[in-house]
């Protein structure tokens, strides 16, 4: 069954090629133009099938006649799929720590080690601490901004704790009073960035048990990712002065 499609609009003075359909009932674009046939050029594109097809068009036709209005449906991804994000990253990944405890940390058996002896354990050796580790001395950025309460609940000593961790495999680790974080209209989201084009929003219940993964990648909200990432990292403190300012406290 053909498709029932509607002309939006071409920038040729001609009425020609490159031009814009919308189809009425997927709400699909299509984008006629210039096929994209070089080789070098070809190698270059990410995720290209073998049955896909790439067009040149100037980024104008898609500004003057693309669809301006649309529903975003969140794109959700598994923890797999997470995980492989730590993998293929090309320079840098960066978190912002909100929450108050994780499930994932109480169940984990270092929690209870912390609870005896006060201390984290230093697991170097596992999955996690391994590939940041490959990934920092092959020169790529990794770092994460705590917010933490006062007085620091249970769940963050033990992160405070283990950032002795964090940092043995090449991490900057920082944190930020929670106060401090209001005041620089930090969000309350946890959330990681990759190479400052695509943000994972942790979505947890009121167990702190994370339920979903909402990758981002629109552009100007991925924006929006990377100015409270630059926010956070001026306003908080390395590991070392700001765990002395607790135990002063």
């Amino acid at each position: 069954m053909a498709r029932r499609l509607r002309f939006n609009g071409t920038d040729s003075k001609n009425g020609g090629c490159p031009a814009i359909h919308e189809d009425l009932d997927s709400g699909e674009v299509i984008v006629q133009g210039t096929p994209v046939s070089d080789p070098e050029d070809l190698a270059q594109l990410q995720h290209l099938g073998p049955h896909d097809a790439a067009v040149a068009v100037p980024r104008e036709l898609l500004v003057n006649h693309g669809p301006k209005e649309r529903k975003p449906v969140p794109a959700l991804i598994d923890a797999e799929e997470f995980g492989r994000l730590f993998e293929t990253f090309a320079h840098s990944a960066w978190h912002l720590e909100t929450r108050r405890g994780y499930a994932s940390d109480r169940n984990d058996p270092g929690f209870a080690e912390f609870r005896r002896t006060g201390r984290a354990p230093m697991d170097l050796d596992s999955h996690w601490c391994t590939n940041i580790l490959r990934q920092t001395t092959g020169g790529k950025y990794v770092g994460r901004v705590r917010v933490v309460d006062d007085p620091p609940t249970e769940g963050q000593l033990f992160l405070m704790d283990y950032s002795r961790c964090n940092a043995a495999t090449g991490e900057d680790v920082r944190s930020i009073w929670r106060r401090d974080a209001q005041r620089a209209h930090l969000p309350e989201e946890d959330f990681w960035i990759f190479d400052s084009r695509l943000a994972a929003v942790l979505r947890f219940d009121e167990q702190d048990i994370l339920h979903g993964i909402e990758v981002i990648t629109e552009p100007a909200e991925v924006l929006g990712y990377c100015q409270v990432r630059d926010t956070a990292v001026h306003h908080a403190l390395p590991t070392r002065a700001f765990t002395a300012q607790v135990h002063a406290d």
